[in-house]
């Protein structure tokens, strides 16, 4: 198989179905950063050569602040990755947002605070436009394809990153409704930051399972109810994002190879002085910067 160019990360339920649904081979990938969450699932689906990583790990063993979330983007570029797609479980900020819906990501809000978000911790300082922190591109590939599906498709939508792995206050998540949120989740930080500082097109669809504790739930349900409920949510919109990426996958190895300015995000954000950087710092990060330094 050739390098696989299309790199899924799936999340909280995609994770597990789509690995149990496809074949192919596992490979395991060492990175200056550690190891990645767990191997990476190279296969064949929908008509393109993918790399399937499962953020969580086997068996959803990784809380989303113990996720390394550096290593699990390099070693996905380390195999020829150069657009991602990445799905989260997210609790909805707004009444339109219902459980089982989809939204194609527009905008974040970064509240985590534990998280390792660079690759240039030392001996070259970066700064990369973030203005738009999920590739147009691929977020138009995905807006027509959900226009083909049965499910709903939000074509924009504010994600609120918090940091967990408890879930919000009733006054955090009205704070979060002020600020212009549309859904909260747990793990699309530092993910998209990593993925444009290597380079690299990304995306994501937000899976909605309930509404996030700004709504009372209904009266007379008690937890195990809700949590029943929620789980069939999950199932279900599962099954509604592999819908919409089997849809956009088509579209999307079709335009692999169009100019993109996420692929050129560092050309212009190196700010150290190249003659006082430590070849050792080049040569540790040449995967990502190495053309740079050409």
């Amino acid at each position: 198989m050739a390098d696989a160019r299309i790199g899924i990360i799936g999340g909280s339920g995609l994770g597990q179905v789509l690995a149990e649904q496809v074949g192919g081979k596992q490979v395991r990938v060492e990175t200056p950063f550690g190891n990645p969450s767990g191997p990476i699932l190279l296969t064949r689906w929908a008509g393109s050569d993918i790399a399937f990583l499962s953020r969580h790990g086997p068996g959803h063993l990784l809380n989303p602040s113990n996720v390394p979330y550096r290593a699990n983007i390099y070693a996905l570029k380390s195999l020829g990755v150069t657009h991602i797609v990445a799905s989260g479980a997210t609790g909805s900020l707004r009444e339109d947002i219902e459980p089982r819906h989809l939204v194609i990501c527009d905008q974040v809000i970064d509240r985590t605070f534990r998280r390792e978000s660079t690759f240039f911790d030392r001996g070259i300082v970066t700064h990369v436009e973030f203005a738009e922190p999920f590739c147009p591109r691929l977020r138009a590939v995905l807006r027509s394809a959900g226009e083909k599906i049965g499910a709903r498709v939000h074509s924009a939508g504010t994600y609120v990153c918090m940091e967990g792995p408890q879930f919000s206050t009733v006054a955090e998540s009205r704070m979060y409704q002020q600020w212009g949120g549309d859904l909260i989740g747990m793990t699309a930080m530092p993910e998209a930051k990593l993925a444009r500082e290597a380079e690299m097109c990304y995306a994501l669809v937000a899976l909605p399972t309930d509404y996030d504790c700004w709504r009372p739930h209904e009266a007379g349900k008690d937890r195990e109810t809700l949590l029943r409920e929620i789980i069939g949510n999950l199932n279900a919109v599962t099954t509604n994002a592999i819908e919409l990426l089997r849809a956009a996958m088509p579209a999307l190895a079709g335009q692999i190879d169009a100019p993109c300015a996420c692929r050129e995000a560092l050309a212009m954000a190196i700010w150290s002085d190249r003659s006082h950087i430590a070849r050792a710092d080049v040569d540790r990060l040449s995967l990502i910067v190495g053309r740079h330094f050409k």
